[in-house]
């Protein structure tokens, strides 16, 4: 079988820098004991590493407290404790219509439970939100906002920052799913008025999966919903208040968190804008490729500013579903169908039940990926047009 020409890297990213396995396996086979749980050399060393993760991923985000700083499973965990950490009966949430279900389903159960009220703000032509979408929606009881920073579905990257600075001024808790952009899109907290960040690892964090996390601002809090082993403290009858213990139990993934400092590493090492413009050209390259092929229909935005490099498509005489399947079994092809478990943006692209063909660059991505494609693409495409 031919090499399989893989672009499904908004799903995960692959394959992972070989810097990245080879650091998270010698480091597991060597130190991998339960870190923070006892005095001996291996068990300090493996706190270390996770400290000095924490220390990393908050200087990523332009945190200033590094214990706040929490690891989950992912970001659906992340954005399960932020949603339900933070609503409370009779309270207000403002989100859009680019959501992935990560949030869409928390808010659902809760609005559904009748304990929130919610809004749902809708996207332009390009796959932008409009911030004043934001401020007209809010009410004297909103107490939540929180928006995708980048779409899954059309890779659009949000005004998060205008967005901030109109939640700062209502008193607005903001909170922001980077699992699409931390580690590729530069993330400011105090730049852009985020009060909290929820993110996954295995994206382009370029750690391996079961590794997410969260960053709180200092002066917002979540609550505390679950409860369990800390390491610390044991003595004490309830969970500790404090953070990262507050929001973190049990033993954490420790070779997600090697896994998270080594992607670290090398994304420093490669450097983050240097990936992500290297990423934008082979859209670009895609993008002028698809233009010159009749019978498809993309959606969003064809700019490259503000952009993630995502791109969906349909074409025409095809369901999604098969041509992703033609595009696996004719051209070794992988990539996503379906409603990228964001129904409401396919909804407001007109693109449902079926959903559409994203592709998704990464890091790992060359040229021959990208020619490779637009030809599938080329030949698939006339094929039901000429049959008509």
């Amino acid at each position: 079988m031919e090499k399989i020409v893989y672009l499904d890297n908004t799903a995960t990213v692959y394959p992972k820098p070989k810097e990245v396995i080879d650091f998270m396996c010698q480091f597991y086979r060597e130190k991998g004991v339960n870190p923070g749980r006892s005095g001996y050399d291996l068990c300090v060393e493996a706190g270390e590493l996770v400290f000095e993760t924490r220390e990393m991923l908050t200087k990523l985000f332009n945190g200033a407290d590094p214990n706040r700083l929490v690891f989950t499973y992912n970001a659906s965990d992340s954005l399960n404790i932020i949603i339900n950490g933070i609503l409370e009966p009779g309270d207000h949430v403002i989100t859009s219509n680019l959501e992935h279900n990560s949030v869409l389903r928390p808010i659902h159960h809760l609005y559904s439970e009748g304990i929130v009220e919610v809004d749902y703000v809708p996207f332009d032509n390009e796959g932008y939100i409009d911030p004043d979408d934001i401020r007209k929606k809010m009410k004297k009881n909103t107490k939540l906002v929180i928006i995708s920073h980048a779409s899954n579905v059309i890779g659009t990257v949000q005004p998060v920052g205008e967005i901030g600075k109109i939640c700062r001024e209502r008193s607005v808790i903001f909170a922001i799913d980077a699992a699409q952009t931390a580690g590729i899109i530069p993330i400011d907290i105090e730049a852009m008025n985020i009060d909290i960040v929820a993110f996954t690892g295995h994206k382009s964090l370029l750690g391996p999966t079961g590794i997410g996390g969260i960053y709180v601002r200092d002066g917002v809090e979540i609550a505390q919903t679950r409860a369990g082993g800390t390491g610390v403290r044991s003595a004490y009858p309830f969970h500790l208040p404090e953070y990262p213990y507050r929001l973190e139990v049990g033993t954490v993934n420790l070779l997600g968190v090697a896994g998270l400092n080594a992607g670290q590493k090398y994304i420093a090492k490669r450097g983050l804008n240097n990936i992500h413009k290297e990423e934008m050209r082979l859209l670009d390259l895609f993008q002028q490729g698809l233009s010159e092929i009749d019978h498809i229909t993309t959606y969003g935005t064809k700019s490259l500013q503000n952009r993630m490099p995502v791109l969906s498509l349909n074409i025409e005489g095809y369901k999604a579903f098969d041509t992703g399947i033609l595009l696996d079994g004719d051209y070794d092809i992988a990539v996503r169908t379906g409603l990228h478990c964001a129904p409401k943006a396919h909804e407001q692209l007109g693109t449902v039940p079926e959903g559409s063909v994203r592709f998704g660059i990464g890091p790992m991505n060359t040229e021959y990926d990208i020619l490779h494609a637009i030809e599938a693409v080329k030949e698939l495409a006339p094929t039901r047009a000429t049959c008509k």
